[in-house]
């Protein structure tokens, strides 16, 4: 008996700290139970005219509804002036009591319930039931483009973020991003129907307005927790993103070194995030085909990134891609320095919107005879290249619609021709790199490889020239660029001696024949507060350049030096653009697009690595292609004439492929994308080809995907 009691009270002592919500209702609804048993006896007990014939389960009933009716006294007591006192009594009592056990008892708890329930869902406690969503795990200035992007897919998208604060502020940071996307997408709308009469304007904005098809809901908590992951149904995610940490999120300068110290090192808690997603999505009960990004700014987390991989990948399972951020910006950066046509370029083909790159499981044996008879029976995309991935032939392509690429069609063949210079080479440039971030060495690299592939052989003239102006301590972390022999001068000045950077920015452009473009580097190592201030303060030197040029000659032509812009915060972009008009260029967002492409179709990221390197300068022949931008004028041999974007792509493809085949300095596989007009506008060959007239002009510059 003892060992009984002793049970019962380890087993209530249990309840009352595990449950003690449950605890309190059983209590509740025992003594509610009793209570009523008690007062239905009572009542029936005393027997009053009217009540006299009334069962138990009739009294119980009644004492309910007098319990919950004070009203309902008149069925047991008919007329309370003559009834007894002592009857009166109990009655009141019984109501009394009743309405505080049960009535006021029952109500206080499921409202206290209803309250924890809302609290519980706030604090992102409950076990989401979702499926093929989206989920972004830490946060950083590149998180709210990500999400900005999947406004541009077709289906509704579910989108689920897990940070460990800031949840009121990275939702406000999303929501004003998204709407001022929606906002700028239905103005062009209603600039494209602006003439016509108010309801067919109206008619045609109600059927093609930009919606909101994103549903994000944001959670705080651990993303180490593999609790918190499955609440928020990881296993059942389509694409899991993983970012790396902003070097600049901090408002204190100790913690601002502090942060650059480690991130130079690598980034450990990548790499414990990436071990928690990993195990739960290599799991069998997880989704098929699960795609884990994972974003990487230093060689040692991309080495453990790459065990991970070997280790926990799981084919048809979880498939995970390191994106090597830096080095990514920093191809591209290279890349519109040397070509700042690029920019506009890569704007489209990197988004869900318009032309963009699509691809195909398809093994391909003879590439240029399958683009040849690919050409022959298709106008609404267009084929660019195979690639063996892994074990996996791919076979890539561009295109507006995912669906055009198996679309055959009847085309309108013509005797269309044109001729190709066999000795085109691109003309040398002069970069002048203003400034400097965390990339720098990344964006040399670019350029490395830009005159590995196109250094002109058996000659000492330069192919390009670059010259740095940035502070004394940048110099010194780079070495003063002497691993680069392409750096040809390196120039001593801060963001604040005005007179000295723009004396040397002038020399340089008048005493320099070849085409200069100006890099203006926003520096991502300094505070949230001074994000992209010195870009402002140089862009506004480079203007006052310009603007001493036209004074000193009129027929100065501005568009003679190209000036990129970089910005980190989205926020500036109106503001620089207002400055540069083509070439601003916002890093975070060429990332974030490469990731929402690469989180449907990750087949495309080892697409863009392909593209975003030139080969290796010790390779004898080329053989990967890129996108370039090239002067019709010496692309050419004759500019050719007014035609459509059709017969442009097939004549350029069939003078490339007649090219001598065993002459490697000779043959130059293109397809021609789309140009771009002297003015800056950019045409891509996206839709029917064949309604799309192309009348180039020698200062256009063509889109080119091509070996060399």
């Amino acid at each position: 008996m003892i060992i009984i009691k002793r049970e019962i009270k380890e087993w209530m002592s249990y309840q009352l700290e595990k449950y003690p919500g449950r605890v309190v209702l059983a209590i509740i609804l025992l003594f509610n139970v009793i209570f009523i048993l008690i007062s239905t006896c009572i009542i029936k007990s005393f027997a009053l005219s009217g009540t006299e014939h009334m069962n138990f389960l009739q009294a119980a009933v009644t004492t309910i509804s007098m319990i919950l009716d004070a009203g309902c006294i008149q069925f047991v007591i008919g007329d309370i002036g003559i009834a007894e006192t002592t009857v009166s009594i109990i009655c009141l009592i019984i109501i009394i009591v009743g309405m505080i056990s049960f009535t006021g008892a029952v109500i206080g708890y499921v409202t206290n319930y209803i309250s924890d329930f809302i609290g519980t869902a706030y604090s992102g406690e409950r076990k989401l039931q979702f499926n093929d969503h989206f989920i972004i795990l830490n946060w950083n200035s590149r998180g709210s483009e990500i999400v900005n992007d999947l406004l541009y897919y077709k289906k509704n998208q579910k989108v689920v973020i897990l940070v460990e604060n800031n949840k009121d502020s990275i939702m406000q940071e999303i929501e004003e991003r998204l709407q001022d996307t929606i906002n700028k997408e239905n103005e062009k709308i209603l600039n494209m129907y602006a003439k016509k009469s108010f309801l067919v304007k109206k008619y045609y904005f109600r059927k093609y307005r930009f919606k909101k098809n994103v549903k994000v809901l944001i959670r705080e908590g651990n993303v180490y927790s593999s609790k918190q992951l499955s609440d928020i149904a990881l296993d059942k995610a389509q694409t899991i993103v993983i970012l790396g940490n902003d070097i600049n999120n901090s408002i204190c300068k100790m913690e601002q070194i502090e942060n650059i110290e480690k991130g130079s090192k690598g980034n450990s808690q990548t790499i414990k995030t990436l071990m928690q997603v990993s195990d739960i999505t290599s799991a069998n009960s997880s989704a098929d085909n699960q795609k884990i990004i994972v974003e990487i700014t230093d060689k040692w987390t991309l080495h453990l990134v790459k065990k991970i991989i070997e280790n926990k990948q799981v084919n048809g399972k979880c498939n995970i891609v390191p994106v090597a951020i830096n080095t990514v910006l920093g191809q591209i950066l290279s890349q519109f320095s040397i070509m700042p046509e690029l920019n506009l370029a890569y704007k489209k083909l990197f988004s869900n919107k318009g032309m963009t790159f699509y691809f195909q499981n398809l093994n391909v044996k003879d590439e240029n005879m399958y683009i040849q008879k690919y050409l022959e029976n298709h106008k609404y995309s267009l084929p660019l290249a195979s690639m063996n991935i892994e074990g996996k032939n791919y076979f890539y392509y561009a295109a507006e619609d995912e669906s055009h690429i198996n679309h055959s069609s009847l085309i309108k063949h013509s005797q269309f021709n044109v001729k190709l210079n066999n000795d085109y080479w691109i003309e040398p440039k002069t970069v002048i790199v203003l400034g400097h971030n965390s990339k720098c060495k990344e964006i040399m690299e670019g350029f490395k490889s830009f005159v590995g592939e196109w250094s002109y052989k058996n000659s000492d003239k330069r192919i390009l020239s670059v010259i740095v102006i940035d502070e004394e301590k940048n110099f010194e972390k780079m070495n003063y660029y002497e691993d680069y022999p392409f750096v040809v001068d390196t120039i001593k000045a801060s963001t604040f001696e005005k007179e000295k950077i723009i004396n040397n920015i002038e020399k340089i452009v008048d005493n320099n024949e070849e085409d200069t473009s100006i890099l203006i580097l926003s520096d991502d190592t300094v505070l949230n507060s001074e994000i992209d201030a010195n870009v402002f303060t140089n862009l506004i030197y480079v203007q006052e350049i310009i603007n001493n040029k036209k004074k000193t000659d009129p027929l100065f032509d501005e568009n003679s030096i190209d000036v990129i812009v970089e910005i980190i915060n989205p926020k500036h972009f109106d503001i620089v653009q207002s400055y540069c008009t083509n070439n601003v260029v916002m890093s975070n967002r060429y990332i974030s697009k490469m990731i929402t492409q690469i989180g449907e179709k990750d087949a495309l990221y080892h697409f863009y690595t392909d593209i975003l390197k030139y080969d290796d300068e010790d390779v004898d022949e080329y053989d990967s292609k890129e996108i370039y931008a090239k002067k019709v004028n010496t692309f050419f041999r004759e500019i050719p004439k007014e035609c459509t974007a059709k017969e442009l792509i097939d004549a350029t493809y069939k003078a490339s492929l007649e090219n001598d085949l065993n002459d490697y300095t000779q043959q130059n596989i293109c397809i021609v994308l789309g140009y771009v007009k002297s003015n800056g506008k950019i045409i891509l060959f996206n839709g029917n080809q064949e309604k799309i007239k192309v009348n180039l002009e020698k200062d256009d510059k063509l889109i080119v995907y091509s070996d060399h």
